[in-house]
């Protein structure tokens, strides 16, 4: 059976999602045979804390963000153009929240809820937050910006070239969001042997799945944003 052969279009999605994953693969493979030495430079408090900061956020930065940032601007693709307006916004907020619920209810019942603290889960927040200001104001907008911004967004553009390029009429086979959650469970090992485990997966599947649906139906990616600049590993 003669298969079609990819159009323009397709070859250049398929180079952006390469760019992506390949830009990726290249931060961290820099960043693994140095893991030690830079895990110990972001936690030696004899070192002011913004620089150690600084240096923690390009390396996230570079696992999530600099492949979308690159193919935005060889394709000269504002971010903008991938939900970033203000229509929608307080729908796809509110959707995408939604998406979240089930993984709070997974954290209170099984006791995993320790209060509610944006990006406790890096090294440095507590430590930025008790810095007088304006060293704390400075220190949370670059970790909201490389932890929350970008990692949340990063999603998005990766859905949308994967839609683009494989795109189905439904909107509930939705191969982005789909493929996205998916990778988020890998890139965080939160694969489940345990039925809590299983459980944890499949709450943490539905919120990338939820968002990512609720982007394509807003036309607003704001709400992708806001989950991982208040809810994500804030509980």
């Amino acid at each position: 059976m003669h298969k079609d052969k990819p159009t323009a279009a397709q070859k250049r999605l398929d180079a952006d999602l390469w760019i992506i994953i390949l830009t990726t693969v290249l931060v961290l493979a820099g960043y693994m045979p140095f893991q030690g030495t830079i895990d110990s430079f972001i936690n030696n408090k004899g070192i002011h804390i913004l620089l150690r900061l600084f240096v923690a956020a390009a390396f996230q930065f570079g696992l999530a963000g600099l492949g979308i940032t690159i193919v935005s601007i060889l394709r000269k693709e504002p971010f903008r153009t991938h939900g970033l307006r203000a229509k929608g916004t307080l729908l796809s907020i509110a959707l995408c929240t939604l998406s979240y619920v089930p993984y709070i209810i997974f954290t209170l019942a099984t006791g995993q809820a320790s209060g509610y603290l944006p990006f406790q889960s890096v090294w440095t927040t507590r430590e930025v937050l008790s810095s007088g200001f304006p060293v704390n104001a400075a220190g949370m907008l670059i970790t909201a910006t490389a932890w929350g911004f970008f990692e949340g967004f990063n999603y998005v553009v990766i859905s949308d070239k994967i839609n683009e390029r494989y795109p189905s009429k439904s909107r509930w086979l939705n191969w982005g969001a789909i493929i996205c959650a998916v990778i988020c469970i890998l890139i965080h090992g939160a694969i489940g042997v345990t039925l809590e485990g299983v459980i944890e997966m499949l709450a943490i599947m539905v919120i990338i799945y939820g968002m990512l649906v609720a982007r394509d139906y807003t036309g607003n990616a704001w709400g992708c944003v806001f989950i991982f600049v208040f809810l994500w590993n804030a509980f």
